[in-house]
């Protein structure tokens, strides 16, 4: 049974950090570009990054650039978030997920494989 677990979220303040962790099981991942999505309240699920299979290729969304880094150990079958400089508006539910393609995709809609999510809530 193909599984991918988060890991990392918790209660933080305004300017802190925090690393999410994604752990793959079932299968390997390490073909696959993953991405990590985030859901708000009342929002729909937005893309944050993505990653391609050996970590060359990189995006992020534009309020992340410059505070996320995606990164993956493909011996692990792990991808991570590190997340600095966290906003009150960073809050959400994060999820990480597998593409079916062969390029790192910005699209909810190419992933076919979710985590089940882990909360990131940053007060003021």
């Amino acid at each position: 049974q193909v599984q991918l677990v988060e890991s990392g979220g918790g209660l933080v303040q305004a300017g802190d950090s925090l690393r999410l962790s994604c752990a793959a099981s079932g299968r390997t991942f390490n073909y696959n570009p993953m991405g990590w999505f985030r859901q708000a309240p009342g929002k729909e699920r937005e893309f944050v990054a993505t990653i391609n299979w050996n970590g060359a290729i990189t995006y992020y969304t534009d309020s992340v650039k410059g505070r996320f880094t995606i990164s993956r150990d493909n011996a692990k079958n792990t991808v991570y978030l590190q997340m600095d400089s966290l906003k009150p508006e960073d809050t959400a539910v994060y999820y990480c997920a597998a593409t079916r393609t062969g390029a790192p995709s910005t699209n909810r809609y190419d992933y076919i494989y979710w985590g089940q999510g882990t909360q990131v809530t940053v007060s003021s």
